[in-house]
C-alpha cells in the first residue's frame, strides 16, 4: 500500500496547525510581554512532542479509530482539506479550530464515499465543542474573582512576579495539551491508518508545526494575546489557567477539543469580567463567524474532491 499521499497530508496538517495553534499556547505571554513569539515557537516544539508521545492516546483512539472508516482517499484527502482551511484562515488573521477542519473534513469525505460514519461519536465531539469554551469562560471568571480576593491585599510588584512565573507554567500546560489533543487530533488518521507510528509522528509531527509556527503563527499570535481584550499578568494567567485545565479535562475524556475556543473563551470570561467597556466584540464576531465557516467549508470541499477522485480513479 503507498503512504506517501496521506504521510504528505499528515505533515501539511503538522505545519497548518502550527501556523495557527501558537497562539493558543503562547499567545497571552506574547501579548503581556513575558515572551518573544520567536522563544514561545522552540519551548512549543518541545512540549508538543511531549504531549503526543505522553498524552495522546486516547484522543487519537477517538479520532482515528471511531469516527469514520479509513482508507487511502479519506485520510488523504480529509488532512489536505483541512490544512489549507486552517493557513488561509491563518492569513486572515482569524484564530480556527483545527478540530473542526480535521474533523468535518473526515466527515465530509467519508460521506462521499459511503464509508461508516460512527454519529454517536460525532455527536459527542460536537457537545464537546459548544460546552468547552462556555465551561472555560466561566472557569476564567471564577478564575479571576478568586485571585482578586487572595491577591488584592499582597505587595503589587510580588503579585507581578509570581504571576509572571505562574503565567508561563499555564502556557506551559496548554503547549503540552496542544500535542495530546491538537497535534493527536491532526494525526490521528494517519497513524491509526498504518502511514506511521506514533514516535514517528512525535518526531516528524512536531518539527512540521515548528516550521508552520516559526513561518507563519506571528500573525494569529498577535490577535489573541492582544485583539480581544487588554491583558496583564493577572488577567493573562486567570485565561491561561481557565483554557489549560479546560483542555486537559477533555483530553483525558478523549474528546478532540479546540484549544482555540477555550483560549479565546476564556480570554472573553476575563474580559467580560473587567467590564463590557473592555470587549472589542469585532474580534470576536470574526472569529465566531470562521467557527461556523470553517467545518461548512471543510466538509463540503472535502466531500467533492473525494467524490471527483474517487470517480477519476474508478
Amino acid at each position: 500500500m503507498d503512504f506517501s499521499l496521506p504521510l504528505l497530508a499528515a505533515f501539511a496538517i503538522a505545519f497548518a496547525i502550527g501556523s495557527n495553534d501558537t497562539s493558543n499556547s503562547f499567545g497571552i505571554c506574547v501579548g503581556c510581554g513575558l515572551l518573544t513569539i520567536r522563544r514561545a515557537i522552540y519551548l512549543l516544539f518541545v512540549l508538543v512532542f511531549l504531549g503526543l508521545l505522553f498524552g495522546g492516546g486516547r484522543v487519537l483512539h477517538t479520532v482515528g479509530g471511531e469516527i469514520v472508516e479509513l482508507d487511502e482517499i479519506v485520510v488523504s484527502a480529509s488532512l489536505l482539506v483541512s490544512s489549507a482551511a486552517i493557513v488561509a484562515a491563518n492569513y486572515l488573521r482569524a484564530p480556527v479550530s483545527s478540530h473542526q477542519a480535521i474533523v468535518m473534513s473526515l466527515i465530509g469525505s467519508a460521506f462521499a464515499l459511503g464509508k461508516e460514519i460512527d454519529m454517536s461519536t460525532v455527536t459527542k465531539i460536537i457537545l464537546s465543542w459548544i460546552i468547552s469554551p462556555f465551561g472555560a469562560l466561566v472557569l476564567a471568571i471564577g478564575m479571576y474573582w478568586l485571585m482578586e480576593k487572595i491577591l488584592s491585599q499582597k505587595p503589587a510588584l510580588r503579585v507581578e512576579r509570581v504571576l509572571r512565573i505562574l503565567l508561563i507554567i499555564g502556557a506551559s500546560v496548554i503547549g503540552f495539551n496542544t500535542g495530546a489533543n491538537e497535534l493527536a487530533t491532526a494525526l490521528a488518521p494517519a497513524i491509526w491508518f498504518g502511514a506511521m507510528n506514533l514516535l514517528e509522528g512525535a518526531i516528524f509531527g512536531s518539527a512540521m508545526l515548528f516550521l508552520g509556527a516559526w513561518l507563519v503563527s506571528v500573525r494569529v499570535a498577535e490577535v489573541v494575546g492582544k485583539g480581544i481584550t487588554a491583558l496583564d499578568p493577572f488577567s493573562g494567567f486567570a485565561a491561561q489557567f481557565a483554557a489549560g485545565i479546560t483542555v486537559l479535562l477533555f483530553t483525558f475524556l478523549g474528546m478532540p477539543v479546540s484549544t482555540t475556543y477555550c483560549t479565546v473563551g476564556a480570554i472573553t470570561g476575563v474580559g467580560l469580567y473587567k467590564g463590557l467597556s473592555g470587549v472589542r466584540f469585532a474580534f470576536i464576531k470574526r472569529i465566531v463567524a470562521s467557527w461556523v465557516l470553517t467545518p461548512a467549508t471543510a466538509f463540503t470541499t472535502s466531500f467533492a474532491i473525494t467524490l471527483f477522485v474517487s470517480q477519476l480513479i474508478a
